[in-house]
C-alpha cells in the first residue's frame, strides 16, 4: 500500500473571498485516501470554516500573530504584561516598516520580516506545502515550513495589486511552482518575473458545479419582489461598486423599476450607504450582507452584475455562469476569460454610462437574457482536467 502524502495549505483566514472559497472547494474534492491534509490559517475564523471536510486537520493559529492584528496600544499593554518584550519590539519595527509602503500590498510585504521573527517554524515535515495566496501565505511556506516541494499561488493581477517586485524575487526563487488562476495573470507574472517563467503554471479555480446547482435550490424568504440585479463580493474599491451604483442611479433616473441586491461586506460599505441616502435610492438598493449560501439569491436574480476594476479571475462570475445567469461585466483584465461579448452576457466599458447602457439593453430584451442563459447552461463545468493538473503539480 502506498504511503499517504502529507500536504499543507496556508491561507490568512476563511472569511469571504475568492481565494478562501477556492481553497475550500479544492479541499472538498481531494482524494483523502492519498493525502493527509493540514491547514494553517493565521486566524481560525470565517464563514467557510464550517465547510471544511472532516479529513482536514486545522492547525492552531501561529503564536504571536494576534499581536500584529490588534490596535497598537492594546498590543503594547498585553505584550508587556506577558513579558513578550521581543514581540513588542518587532511590532514597533513592523509599524515603521509599513510606513515606507506606497500601497496596501507593500504594507503586507514590508511587514513580513518583523512579523516573521515572532512566528515559530512548523515542526512537521511535509511532502508538499502550498501558499494559497500571494504575500504572507507564500512567505510563510518559504520561511516557516519544511517541505520537499513548495508551491505558491498568485490569485490576483500582480500589477494591479501594486506589489513590490524586488521583495518577491528571493521568495519566488525558493518556490518549485508559482500558480496563476488565469492566462492574463500568467502573462503579467511572466513579464515581471521572466527568470521564473519555467516555474509558472495556469490552474483555474476548482468549483463543484453540481453542488452549486443543488445549493441554489434552497428556499429563501427575504428576496425583494420585482426585477432584480445582483452583485456578490467584498465591498472594496477593486470590485467597482461605486461604478455600479452610479449606473443603477442612471437607470432609476430613467424610471426603470429595478432592485439592486448586494451580497457582501467591506470597507466601502459606509461610503456606499451614504451615497444611496444622498441619491434617494434606499427603496431600490438592498445591502443584504454576507450569506452562508448565496446561490439561491443568484438563482433568483434576473441579471448578475460584476463591475470589477481588476480580478485574478472572479469566482463569483464563474458561479453565475454555472447557474446560467445572464451577466453584465465591465472590461476588467480577465472579463474575456468568462465570456465573449453578447454570448452569455455583455461586457461594457469601465464607466457608469457604458455599464448603464449594457444593463438597459439586457433589461429591455427578455429573449436576449434567455439566449444568454441557454448559452451558459450548455457549457461543461466538470473541470476534471483541472483536478488532474493539480494532482500533477503536487507530484502525482
Amino acid at each position: 500500500m502506498n504511503k499517504k502524502k502529507n500536504l499543507l495549505f496556508v491561507l490568512n483566514n476563511l472569511t469571504v473571498g475568492g481565494a478562501e472559497k477556492s481553497l475550500v472547494s479544492l479541499l472538498q474534492v481531494l482524494d483523502y485516501s492519498k493525502y493527509n491534509v493540514d491547514l494553517q490559517l493565521f486566524k481560525n475564523e470565517g464563514m467557510f470554516l464550517s465547510q471544511l471536510p472532516n479529513e482536514v486537520n486545522l492547525l492552531p493559529e501561529p503564536e504571536n500573530y494576534q499581536y500584529f492584528d490588534m490596535p497598537f496600544f492594546k498590543m503594547l499593554k498585553e505584550t508587556l504584561k506577558k513579558g513578550k518584550w521581543s514581540v513588542a519590539l518587532q511590532r514597533i519595527k513592523y509599524y515603521l516598516s509599513t510606513k515606507k509602503a506606497s500601497s496596501n500590498s507593500e504594507r503586507e510585504q514590508f511587514g513580513w520580516k518583523p512579523l516573521s521573527k515572532t512566528l515559530q517554524p512548523l515542526k512537521k515535515q511535509y511532502d508538499v506545502a502550498i501558499g494559497y495566496l500571494e504575500k504572507n501565505p507564500n512567505y510563510f511556506v518559504v520561511d516557516k515550513v519544511q517541505a520537499y516541494r513548495k508551491i505558491g499561488y498568485v490569485m490576483n493581477d500582480y500589477e494591479q495589486l501594486q506589489m513590490n517586485v524586488a521583495f518577491d524575487i528571493p521568495y519566488f526563487a525558493k518556490l518549485d511552482k508559482i500558480i496563476e488562476e488565469s492566462a492574463q495573470c500568467y502573462d503579467t507574472m511572466c513579464k515581471l518575473f521572466p527568470q521564473y517563467t519555467s516555474k509558472m503554471e495556469v490552474l483555474p479555480d476548482i468549483l463543484p458545479a453540481e453542488k452549486i446547482r443543488m445549493s441554489a435550490l434552497e428556499d429563501i424568504y427575504d428576496y425583494p419582489l420585482g426585477f432584480s440585479i445582483i452583485s456578490v463580493g467584498r465591498l472594496t474599491y477593486q470590485k467597482g461598486y461605486d461604478i455600479s451604483l452610479l449606473a443603477i442611479k442612471k437607470l432609476i433616473d430613467k424610471d426603470y423599476q429595478v432592485n439592486w441586491i448586494i451580497l457582501g461586506d467591506g470597507e466601502e460599505k459606509k461610503t456606499l450607504l451614504e451615497q444611496v441616502e444622498q441619491f434617494g435610492l434606499k427603496k431600490n438598493i438592498h445591502f443584504m450582507g454576507i450569506k452562508q449560501n448565496h446561490y439561491p439569491y443568484v438563482r433568483s436574480a434576473d441579471i448578475f452584475l460584476h463591475a470589477a476594476r481588476f480580478e485574478g479571475m472572479g469566482l463569483v462570475v464563474t458561479e453565475a455562469r454555472i447557474l446560467g445567469k445572464p451577466i453584465v461585466l465591465t472590461s476588467f483584465n480577465t472579463a474575456s476569460a468568462h465570456l465573449t461579448h453578447m454570448k452569455g452576457g455583455i461586457i461594457t466599458e469601465m464607466n457608469p454610462d457604458s455599464l448603464a447602457e449594457g444593463l438597459e439593453t439586457m433589461i429591455n430584451n427578455a429573449a436576449l437574457r434567455k439566449s444568454f442563459s441557454d448559452h451558459l447552461l450548455s457549457k461543461d463545468y466538470s473541470q476534471k482536467d483541472v483536478i488532474a493538473k493539480f494532482y500533477s503539480l503536487i507530484g502525482d
